[in-house]
């Protein structure tokens, strides 16, 4: 199994003792910085979060770090999973902060496996964000299930993660009873722009603190 390397953090800005915790995975050939850069936005609506950026664990035939074995296709993210689903407990353990206190927040291929693992869990986080990584490789589990509540944002011109996946993938959630939301971003390609960033931002700060989750500033068209 794959270790999870912990990148870039950005510690509560409360300077005390945490209370909520925000996991983050990059993309494809991305690093961790690109994700812990989000946090900066998102820090001072949620002061006493801890945000973590991890790294992904492979690298490809090019150097670029990636969530998926090459040497191992056909097993997709499974073994990343395993992984991801261990380092979280021992964040749990570490923290003795509740599961709902707790959001995973991915991109691209990275956004795949935090849905692939948020998804899956025990005890259903506070909130799970996917940007532009609504495919689901694996298919929605059968008998684990964990509602937590989803916000997907995508781009209609995402040539990599094709925006209708991220619209079966909601359906396919809703028709399991997940609170789930998207946000579409008209011209957006495969990556992050700030309206998308905002609305998650926003999502994480009323879901991860508990504040009028029933509002939201998504599009769920």
């Amino acid at each position: 199994m794959p270790e999870i390397i912990e990148g870039p953090k950005l510690a509560a800005l409360s300077c005390g003792k945490p209370v909520y915790l925000v996991v983050m995975l990059h993309g494809e050939g991305e690093k961790g910085q690109d994700m812990a850069d989000l946090a900066l936005g998102w820090a001072p609506g949620m002061i006493k979060a801890d945000f973590i950026a991890l790294e992904a664990p492979f690298r490809d035939a090019h150097g670029r770090a990636v969530w998926r074995d090459p040497a191992r296709p056909g097993d997709s993210i499974a073994e990343a999973a395993m992984a991801l689903d261990a380092y979280l407990d021992e964040q749990l353990a570490r923290t003795r902060l509740p599961a709902s206190h707790v959001a995973l927040v991915g991109f691209g291929e990275g956004a795949e496996l935090a849905l692939d693992v948020g998804l899956r869990r025990p005890e259903p986080f506070a909130a799970l964000v996917g940007f532009s990584g609504a495919y689901y490789a694996s298919g929605l589990p059968v008998r684990e299930f964990s509602a937590a509540p989803t916000l997907l944002v995508h781009g209609e011109a995402d040539g990599e993660a094709p925006f209708s996946g991220m619209l079966a993938l909601k359906e396919a959630l809703k028709a399991r009873g997940a609170p789930v939301w998207s946000f579409k971003r008209p011209g957006l390609g495969h990556e992050i722009d700030g309206e998308g960033a905002d609305a998650a931002g926003a999502f994480l700060a009323r879901h991860v603190k508990h504040q009028n989750p029933q509002r939201q500033a998504v599009d769920h068209g």
